[in-house]
């Protein structure tokens, strides 16, 4: 049978990253995400719902997360379970965790003294991949495959009363 372990969150940082390294030299952190979730109850009152995810990076991922990210930062991360089990004081011991692939840098640059990003080449926030030395997406500009670009670069749609628009063209 086969089988299918892909997540994807898009939440806030619940602490700052603490870059540390294997003793063979890879770069490794776990992060703590917060992804809020707003529905109605019962009684039809919008109630927000948090959950808690942690999550582990690994490599460049783990570096660009270290370099740009913050505690409340916005970031969108995919990747896979994992679920890790341990033996405490004679309990077994479950936890299931993120391994993030891939990182996406959401929000705006920040404004306080910290090192502050340089997104001159492409405009956008870069893009970080499990396994690729050059973090930014070249084939589409730093932006994520879903084709994401930023406000002011996007194309013009037709409104209706504008050249490009065809009342024949409407399938309904």
């Amino acid at each position: 049978m086969a089988s299918y372990n892909r997540v994807m969150l898009i939440g806030n940082l619940t602490r700052d990253i603490e870059l540390r390294h294997t003793p063979g030299g890879t770069a490794v952190t776990d992060m703590g995400m917060a992804v809020n979730d707003r529905r109605k109850n019962t009684q039809g009152e919008w109630v927000d719902e948090v959950t808690y995810v942690d999550v582990t990076l690994w490599g460049r991922i783990a570096e660009i997360a270290s370099e740009y990210l913050r505690k409340g930062s916005p970031v969108f991360i995919e990747g896979r379970l994992k679920l890790d089990s341990w033996e405490a004081e004679g309990q077994k011991k479950y936890k299931l965790r993120v391994v993030g692939e891939r990182l996406q840098l959401l929000g705006s640059r920040p404004d306080d003294g910290a090192a502050k990003p340089d997104y001159s080449r492409s405009g956008s926030p870069p893009v970080a991949r499990q396994g690729r030395e050059d973090y930014q997406d070249d084939d589409h500009g730093g932006a994520a495959v879903d084709e994401y670009s930023p406000p002011g670069r996007r194309e013009a749609q037709p409104t209706g009363d504008g050249p490009g628009y065809q009342e024949n063209d409407i399938p309904f």
